[in-house]
């Protein structure tokens, strides 16, 4: 029987294997229903390793890093966004900081300054190649290594990035084990977000920088647990100078301070210091990272590009659509100017209610209101792609929750919209999508509640 599980566990390794090569080098995104197939195959197999499979720390480990190797020499196939990623790196390997002219600009005054510049706008489609960039500076120093290891090559720069990635990938993996080891939870279940099919194809295949971003974000919350916050300070500012979502989490991380002190009630005078002293070093981190990027225009540049993903651009919503339904009920027109002002003011509500007005008995518990806030943030957004879910579910394996891994499967409907060249939503798809999703949280958070400690 032992022989019997080994031999059918690795024949699921291989599968897999077979399933991401496929997924690589051949798969087209518009044919949604093979997409969504493979997916859920890949899904389902994930699943049974992390359930019923006897493989050790040390062998998922070789798992998860085979598997992203067979990504190395591919092109990502589910995103354009790296063809962003090569130009920007490719304007800082010239000496031009990418927050000052927007790539049709460049177009239009020296078309050959940036070297395969036809091809990179035509891979990033009209849209990205028309506003200007909104990647922080950690983001943007890698895509520079990119450029000055492969200036020639489209291919070559995502190697460079796709290892790096790779690498992240690795350091969460081994501090994500000491941070179970720390809180006596199964080091194994950090699995949960290192093999979930969803991480492996968005961040490794189709090169999403949110890894490195939570790559910082864990080693951040390491150096908290041990309270050396000021270099947990330091860290948690390259991780917003990576991608700006940690944000959201900085005022959560307040429980950290307070679980030092367990009997100060709400508030404690020394802690809440500490906390305002970390939170002011940590965007210090962040402003100071902008150094040499910084030119005339850029504040005004860099917070346009921001703006359209909070007022302009709609994907994949949740409430966000039915609140946009009832505008067009009472107004006639898309309110989402208006409607993405008050949901980011219910989001800063909730955050700092969890953070302040919440009691968290346990450090580990603090993981709980970490993953929902940045839930409900992605729960309230008007934008919500595949790899956004990267950061619920990785805080979500420090936690008994599981919804966000059923989102992680769920989440590929959304690709249902690029079954033609002009994106459509499918708003069934949708509500299909967040209908079961929310059923399933309501299910942990009632029907499991005996089961499931929250603070």
């Amino acid at each position: 029987m032992i022989l019997a599980n080994k031999t059918f566990n690795n024949l699921l390794v291989f599968v897999c294997a077979l399933l991401y090569f496929y997924f690589a080098y051949f798969l087209d995104r518009s044919d949604f229903y093979l997409l969504f197939g493979l997916y859920s195959l890949l899904f389902l197999i994930f699943v049974i390793l992390m359930q019923k499979s006897n493989f050790s720390f040390t062998q998922l480990t070789w798992i998860s890093i085979g598997l992203r190797l067979i990504f190395l020499f591919s092109l990502p196939i589910l995103s354009q966004d790296f063809y962003r990623f090569i130009w920007d790196g490719r304007m800082l390997a010239e000496g031009i900081s990418p927050y000052l002219f927007t790539p049709k600009q460049i177009m239009e005054q020296n078309p050959d300054l940036i070297q395969q510049s036809q091809e990179l706008v035509n891979g990033m489609q009209d849209l990205n190649a028309s506003h200007y960039s909104n990647y922080p500076p950690v983001s943007q120093w890698i895509y520079f290594l990119a450029a000055k290891l492969a200036p020639n090559s489209i291919i070559g720069a995502a190697v460079v990035m796709r290892v790096v990635l790779i690498l992240a990938d690795i350091g969460i993996i081994f501090i994500g084990k000491k941070i179970l080891q720390h809180f006596q939870l199964p080091v194994k279940n950090i699995f949960w977000f290192a093999l979930n099919p969803l991480i492996i194809l968005e961040l490794t295949g189709n090169l999403h920088f949110e890894g490195i971003m939570l790559f910082l974000v864990l080693l951040t919350i390491y150096l908290l647990i041990q309270f050396k916050w000021i270099f947990s300070a330091l860290f948690f500012g390259l991780s917003v100078a990576t991608k700006l979502l940690p944000l959201v989490l900085l005022p959560v991380f307040y429980q950290f301070f307070k679980n030092k002190n367990k009997d100060a009630g709400l508030f404690s005078t020394k802690q809440f210091f500490q906390f305002s002293c970390y939170s002011l070093l940590s965007i210090s981190v962040f402003i100071l990272s902008f150094w040499g990027l910084a030119e005339e225009d850029f504040i005004s540049h860099f917070t346009e590009s921001i703006g359209l993903w909070f007022g302009t651009f709609e994907f994949n919503a949740s409430f966000y659509y039915l609140f946009r339904w009832v505008g067009f009920q009472l107004v006639g027109w898309n309110t989402i100017e208006t409607l993405s002002k008050i949901l980011a003011v219910l989001i800063f509500i909730f955050v700092i209610w969890l953070a302040f007005f919440t009691t968290s008995k346990k450090g580990k518990n603090v993981f709980v209101s970490l993953v929902f806030a940045a839930s409900f943030y992605l729960f309230f957004s008007t934008t919500v792609h595949p790899w956004y879910l990267a950061t619920p579910l990785l805080l979500s394996v420090f936690t008994q929750f599981r919804f966000v891994v059923v989102w992680s499967f769920l989440v590929m409907l959304s690709y249902a919209a690029y079954q033609q060249k002009i994106y459509q939503e499918n708003l069934w798809l949708v509500a299909l999508e967040y209908l079961i999703v929310l059923s399933y949280l309501a299910y942990e958070l009632f029907y499991k509640k005996s089961k499931i400690k929250l603070a």
